[in-house]
Order: structure tokens, then C-alpha cells, then sequence
């Protein structure tokens, strides 16, 4: 799997490569093919694995409410180059409500139905294992932790799945920016199928850098009705999926990581278990 950069230059007839952003996953580029630019994604040999799916969900989703795939390959993606400004600065200047609009009618552009619903997609469940496993360890240590009652939640909500789709699963302020043309466009996708639901609750935990926002119980009420009042979903499951997704969240990191980032997940989970409907 090559992921130089001259050999992806080569490939897809690109020039002018300016470094963007890098993580353990991807080294991001700005390119011109041609008079266009573009976003050319490098992947790590962990990036592949973790985001698989990305780029079959964005041949699906095939520009409505994402960036629109240019091509790809199992070590690069090649995309459309959104470079407007980060919803993520709505937030910081104070317009969390309206934030939250923009990515319910993201979401429901993402989740319109399409035929031939790609089959090689994680599932839901699958996305959990993590809060499963550190639920079973708890639990066999004779524990009744918050990850064994988030992992009882997020059995009981996938046991009774509602409106299925092609999720993003990776949906928040900093994987959503504006498109001079075509408006406010996600992008960085997992690639999931399960029910839509789902695909707001990271919006709880994020942004960075707004950490009395994000633990703040009066912010989740507030968010989580615009949200479900924009998606058309029930206002009591979506912040039991804030709940359960927090706690999987909160399991990614090491037991012993005493963050402030791990603390404010953990506040998120314990102010929706107060007001999620788990029936």
C-alpha cells in the first residue's frame, strides 16, 4: 500500500502539494488537479484500517452533504476541497443552536435513502465492542462502572433499531466545513450502517476547546432538542445514544488516563443518562 507523495502526485496527475494537516492516520494535502484544487488524503497503515469504510460511504452518500470522492485507492483518497471556514468557529463565537441546525441538515442530506446500500459496512454493533469489552471487564471485577450501564444501553438501542442507513460516524463541528458553492459539506467519514440516531450524538462531546460548553447540562438539553427537532428523531433516544456513545468514547481511552478531555466525555455521558429514555 504506497502512500508517498510523489507516487500519488504521479498517479492521479496532481502538482502544488501544500501540507494541511497531520495525524497518526493521514498526512492531508492541498492539490491541483488541473485548475482544480483538492484535498489529498495520505493514509497511515492505521488510517486504512480505521477508516475503510470512508471511502465507500462517500461513493455513496456521492456528494449530497459530503465532500464528493474524486478518486481513491487503499492508501490515498482523493477529494473535493472544502475550504471555508470550520463549523466549529460558529460554536466558539456562540451560535451552538445554530451549529447544531446546520449539522441536523447535514445529516438528513447524508441519510436520504439511495438504492444499493453498500454491504461491506460496520455495523453499529461492531462500533461498540470497545464499550462491550470494558463493560465485561468491569462487570467480572464485580463493578457497576458507567461503561457497564452505557453498555446495557447500547444493547437495548440496537436491539431495537429505528430508521437504518449509511451513517457517518464520525459526525462533529471540526468534520464539517463551509463550501464556497455548495454550502456546509461533512467529510472524514467511518463508514457505518445502523440507525440514524446515532450519527448526532458525538456533536455533544465537541467541540475541542469548549469545555464549559461541552459539560455543560443546560448545553445538552438545549442542543440535543435542535438536533432532534431538525432530524425528525425522538429527542429521549437521541441523548440515550449521547449516553451510550460517550461511554464508548470515554472506553477508548486507558484506564488510567486521568485527561480533561476523558473528563468532560464522562460529564457528557452523566448528564444524558439523566434525561435519556432508554425503553
Amino acid at each position: 500500500m504506497p502512500n508517498n507523495l510523489n507516487y500519488y502526485l504521479r498517479l492521479w496527475n496532481l502538482r502544488d502539494p501544500e501540507l494541511l494537516a497531520q495525524s497518526p492516520r493521514s498526512d492531508v494535502y492541498a492539490v491541483y488537479r488541473n485548475a482544480e484544487k483538492a484535498a489529498l488524503k495520505l493514509l497511515t497503515p492505521v488510517g486504512a484500517e480505521d477508516e475503510s469504510g470512508g471511502a465507500v460511504a462517500l461513493h455513496y452518500f456521492d456528494g449530497h452533504g459530503a465532500v464528493r470522492l474524486l478518486n481513491h485507492d487503499d492508501g490515498a483518497h482523493l477529494l473535493e476541497y472544502a475550504g471555508g471556514e470550520e463549523l466549529a468557529q460558529m460554536v466558539w463565537r456562540g451560535d451552538d443552536l445554530a451549529a447544531a441546525g446546520i449539522i441536523a441538515g447535514v445529516l438528513n442530506k447524508l441519510h436520504h435513502a439511495r438504492p444499493d446500500v453498500p454491504p461491506q459496512l460496520r455495523t453499529l454493533r461492531r462500533r461498540f465492542r470497545e464499550l462491550f469489552r470494558k463493560a465485561a471487564r468491569d462487570a467480572a471485577a464485580g463493578k457497576t462502572s458507567i461503561y457497564v450501564r452505557g453498555a446495557r444501553a447500547a444493547e437495548s438501542l440496537l436491539a431495537n433499531p429505528q430508521d437504518e442507513c449509511v451513517l457517518h460516524g464520525d459526525i462533529h463541528h471540526h468534520n464539517i466545513r463551509l463550501h464556497p458553492v455548495r454550502g456546509w459539506l461533512a467529510y472524514d467519514p467511518k463508514g457505518l450502517y445502523g440507525e440514524r440516531t446515532y450519527d448526532a450524538a458525538n456533536t455533544l462531546c465537541n467541540p475541542a476547546n469548549a469545555r464549559d460548553r461541552v459539560m455543560s447540562e443546560e448545553r445538552l438539553l438545549k442542543v440535543t432538542q435542535a438536533l432532534a427537532d431538525g432530524m425528525g428523531v425522538r429527542v429521549g433516544r437521541l441523548r440515550a445514544f449521547v449516553f451510550a456513545y460517550a461511554c464508548l468514547s470515554a472506553s477508548w481511552f486507558g484506564d488510567d488516563d486521568d485527561s480533561d478531555v476523558k473528563h468532560q466525555i464522562l460529564t457528557v455521558a452523566q448528564n444524558a443518562e439523566r434525561h435519556g429514555d432508554f425503553s
